[in-house]
């Protein structure tokens, strides 16, 4: 796979984090969960490749619509809340952060950061205290439950730099979905294609890139060198 790695054109003012395949590593688990209960509570075939193209990177809202689309008739009562049910349990027990953060993270103390995630308040919530991320991103946690329209969108984008001081020209954002870096672009601000968590697959590089992010990194470490290039 070939790797943008262009250098980033100014010192950000503010780092904005997708959450779920950036800061944890979770969407192959709830991609996997969510196929299953579509094929066995839905009776509709669906793949973990199916769920990463059709839903991730989508809030809730989002998602139960493109499900319905998907499966080509309403969700039965009772569905939602079973499939929920199971996630949470399994993925609030299971979950871990995407190799290679805290280290990052304690290397680029220096920069102002925030989550900007698809994701409710409670799981962000869950996620960075049981990695004990909670002295790096504070209660800066934003969710698209908090903004009218979801990604991609770019409403969450500028909600959270409006939340943080920083006009969204000066934000760089780590994105791995394409939901996400077309939200992000369309609010002006800078994309790093994230390919760093354990869903990644063959050809996800070219997917972004057509989404409109700028530049791509393989792991946190290339994210790290794509940010000293400009000192």
């Amino acid at each position: 796979m070939a790797i943008r790695s262009t250098n980033i054109a100014s010192i950000p003012g503010l780092l904005i984090f997708d959450f779920d395949g950036v800061v944890a590593d979770s969407e192959t688990m709830a991609n996997t969960l969510l196929a299953d209960s579509i094929t066995t509570g839905l009776g509709k075939p669906t793949t973990l490749d199916d769920s990463i193209r059709l839903f991730m990177g989508k809030r809730w809202e989002d998602c139960r619509q493109a499900i319905v689309e998907w499966v080509g008739a309403p969700l039965p009562e009772g569905f939602e809340e079973t499939h929920r049910a199971r996630s949470k349990t399994v993925m609030r027990r299971d979950v871990g952060p995407v190799a290679g953060l805290e280290r990052f993270l304690d290397g680029h103390g220096h920069l102002p950061r925030c989550v900007a995630s698809s994701s409710s308040h409670e799981w962000l919530n869950h996620c960075v205290d049981k990695f004990d991320l909670r002295h790096h991103f504070g209660r800066g946690l934003y969710s698209a439950t908090e903004v009218p329209n979801g990604k991609p969108a770019p409403d969450i984008f500028f909600h959270a730099a409006n939340s943080m001081g920083v006009s969204p020209e000066a934000c760089i954002v780590l994105e791995d979905s394409p939901a996400g870096v077309m939200g992000a672009r369309a609010a002006g601000m800078t994309v790093i294609g994230f390919l760093g968590a354990s869903h990644i697959r063959d050809g996800h590089a070219e997917l972004l890139s057509a989404a409109g992010a700028q530049h791509l990194a393989q792991d946190y470490g290339a994210v790290a060198r794509l940010l000293a290039a400009q000192r």
